[in-house]
């Protein structure tokens, strides 16, 4: 064998154990018994060791330096796996280890803390968390910034300073649109009823294979923090039910069914490799956003969803006009997986800002709570009444995804990106999502992104698809021309 072809099996092995970690972390949010977070943490722990040897091997370092790629395909994949080594081999595996085993427990706490709204439980843990990551930024970061060195992790190739002056453009223009839409004379009225949980959920798998999404190679179920997970042949998906608001359930699965139509139509040649699985969280995101907003929140599909709504449930009190006002009522809320896609990116940037503060010790723990309650009253006008609703609502801190905020809002704009060259290139796009045929454009996306899972890097995905470099303008464009429609600005 070559180095190449050594490479290329070590690979295909250590894919398959993350797959099966990811299971692991899968049936922690869904079926594990609330007693066995202890013994689960050490499960991840042991598994991260595995892989952490195997990422290290120091047979890898010297396949590496031998080793010729014999196509495009075998290019990509001699960068990630040398990207991965130089990351792993400067992160001590007892530090890893810890990492997995702390994180795992703290996901417990954390659902405890945000059940009982008691922040000082979920202190010391976090505490714990935010000094092992500090830890590991500081082992991978080589004198640059701390931050930028997790963010890596999930979005390569971007900085913290460049995503902060994406934001503050990005900034300017929503909280005028935002101003504008809480002002107009003309405010749509929002859906009110009772909407039993089973119904909720069969429509849910309704949506889900509307758009595409193959239940032979997946599932789905419920979860406090709705997640997709898994690739290839078993991408797995969750959602959530309040029977006084459907659109939560509802939407929820449209976005993860993005998340993992992404992982299930990467091409087949690509699977247990570094390229079969979704190259970047931006990249991710911008698939489950733009199934969720651009197609699923259009005035065409939410026109179809009316029907389908009322047949599940009966009369819903609005016709086709007011429901999709009802689908996309812009209101100041405390959650951010719950809000309008006006406010949704400005409760990113509030995070990106606390958690960047956090890894470099400008903010310490013990006021973060403090900060994120002054800071949320100041950006959304609105207190934050209980911490749940507050520091506690998100699940990222708890298990150590400090860098991977930022990436949902850089989703969105990619989203946009992609919403633009897709109606340039499907010119009868509305007349299939109001037949509900959303598979016309999610089609475009598998041919035109999906399939090419972790060929290129990040930005150059998005770039290859669109035909022109991501900005933030087409995302903004998109919001100012749509919510001026609806509030009749």
């Amino acid at each position: 064998m070559t180095a190449y072809d050594n490479i290329v099996a070590h690979e295909r092995t250590s894919w398959a154990l993350s797959q099966v970690m990811g299971r692991l972390g899968w049936d922690q949010e869904t079926m594990m018994p609330r007693g066995a977070a202890e013994q689960r943490g050490e499960e991840m722990a042991a598994m991260e060791e595995v892989l952490h040897a195997r990422r290290t091997d120091p047979r890898l370092g010297e396949w590496l330096e031998a080793a010729t790629a014999p196509d495009a395909k075998g290019e990509a994949i001699l960068r990630h796996v040398r990207r991965s080594y130089t990351r792993n081999t400067r992160v001590p595996a007892a530090l890893a280890a810890e990492l997995a085993r702390v994180t795992s427990v703290a996901q417990g706490v954390w659902a405890e803390a945000r059940a009982r709204d008691d922040v000082a439980h979920f202190l010391p843990t976090l505490t714990r968390v935010i000094e092992l990551r500090r830890e590991e930024a500081s082992a991978l970061a080589e004198n640059g910034a701390l931050y930028d060195a997790l963010l890596n992790d999930y979005e390569p190739g971007i900085s913290g300073d460049e995503i902060a002056a994406i934001f503050a453009r990005m900034r300017t223009r929503l909280v005028a649109l935002r101003e504008k839409v809480l002002g107009a004379a003309y405010q749509p009225a929002p859906m009110k009823g009772e909407f039993p949980r089973e119904r909720q959920l069969r429509l849910s798998r309704t949506l889900a294979e509307a758009f595409g999404y193959d239940f032979a190679k997946g599932r789905l179920d419920l979860a406090v923090h709705p997640f997709s997970s898994g690739s290839g042949a078993d991408a797995r998906i969750t959602t959530r039910v309040a029977e006084n608001d459907p659109f939560n359930c509802l939407y929820s699965t449209i976005h993860e069914v993005g998340h993992a139509c992404y992982e299930q139509n990467i091409d087949e040649g690509y699977r247990y490799s570094p390229l079969g699985e979704g190259v970047s969280m931006g990249v991710h995101e911008s698939q489950s956003r733009i199934y969720e907003n651009q197609l699923g929140r259009s005035r065409a599909f939410t026109g179809w969803l009316h029907g389908q709504m009322r047949h599940e449930f009966g009369d819903l009190g609005l016709d086709p006009e007011g429901f999709f006002g009802a689908v996309n009522r812009v209101q100041p809320g405390h959650i951010r997986t719950e809000s309008d896609e006006v406010h949704y990116n400005l409760h990113i940037m509030m995070r990106f800002d606390l958690e960047r503060a956090l890894i470099s010790g400008d903010l310490q723990p013990g006021d973060l709570e403090a900060a994120w309650n002054d800071r949320f009253l100041r950006d959304f006008g609105v207190a934050v009444d209980r911490p749940s609703h507050g520091m506690l609502q998100d699940v990222h801190w708890s298990i150590g995804l400090f860098g991977y905020f930022p990436t949902y809002a850089l989703g969105n704009v990619y989203a946009g990106c992609l919403m633009k060259a897709l109606r340039k290139d499907l010119v009868g796009i509305d007349t299939a999502l109001a037949e509900g045929r959303p598979t016309v454009a999610t089609e475009w996306l598998t041919a035109k992104l999906q399939r090419h899972g972790g060929l290129r890097e990040p930005r150059d995905t998005i770039t290859e698809a669109c035909g022109f470099e991501p900005s933030e303008a087409p995302l903004m464009d998109y919001l100012e021309a749509k919510f001026s429609d609806l509030y009749r600005l």
